[in-house]
């Protein structure tokens, strides 16, 4: 009887023991199943988003209106988006992008002789054969992340309308996109594939704060779609 009450008296505890070493493994493990798997909705959603938005923008939406900034904030709801910079969780950048070739010169009168790109009289006609912002737009949190093309120079964007003049970007450098995601049509040698001359490319991008919790900081989701 004494031996008995010892050996249990030295072995309490021990099942309290060995399950916190099984909560070490399975805490982790659960955490991060919870983790991804609310991410992975917020991921859909944002590239919901995004493609809701660019049929719109594509469909002649405009979005520098109020009204449909409501409907465009209504959609991203679920995201966080607000139209306060300082607190929403998600961002919405929306671009309108042409490609400059000789008939983008001679209507912007930057192209005065047809067999090269600087005129007689020094007019250059500077971003011949490469794509340019005509709008941009951005919503929400500007500071979650930039763009995937690259930014206009704010300068030379209308506040209000988000518009960019043609004389500037035919001849300005600060209106040339940068593309590091995928461009939808090739460029050979100065001509474009598949894309008329003059043909508008509008792309939707959008991000939203990630679920942030220990190890999962600073991350966010983030779609982007052509039209």
């Amino acid at each position: 009887m004494d031996g008995k009450a010892i050996r249990g008296k030295n072995s309490g505890g021990g099942s309290a023991i060995e399950m916190c070493f099984v909560f070490l493994v399975l805490f982790p493990l659960f955490y991060g199943t919870g983790a991804i798997g609310v991410n992975l909705i917020r991921t859909l959603q944002t590239i919901q988003l995004a493609r809701d938005l660019g049929h719109m923008y594509a469909r002649g939406i405009d979005f520098s209106q109020s009204a449909n900034q409501t409907v465009m904030y209504q959609l991203g709801s679920s995201l966080g988006l607000t139209s306060s910079s300082s607190t929403s969780a998600a961002v919405v950048i929306l671009s309108n992008l042409i490609y400059v070739d000789s008939g983008q010169c001679l209507a912007a009168n930057a192209w005065t002789n047809p067999s090269t790109p600087v005129g007689p009289t020094g007019i250059a006609c500077t971003n011949y054969q490469k794509w340019v912002f005509t709008q941009r737009l951005e919503f929400g949190n500007t500071s979650l992340r930039s763009s995937n093309l690259g930014n206009p120079l704010s300068t030379i964007v209308n506040s209000t309308t988000g518009q960019i003049t043609q004389a500037n970007y035919v001849t300005n450098a600060g209106a040339v996109a940068n593309f590091s995601a995928i461009n939808p049509y090739s460029n050979t040698s100065g001509v474009i594939s598949g894309l008329p001359s003059g043909q508008t490319l509008y792309c939707a991008e959008a991000g939203a704060q990630a679920w942030a919790w220990m190890y999962f900081q600073n991350h966010s989701t983030y779609a982007f779609d052509y039209f």
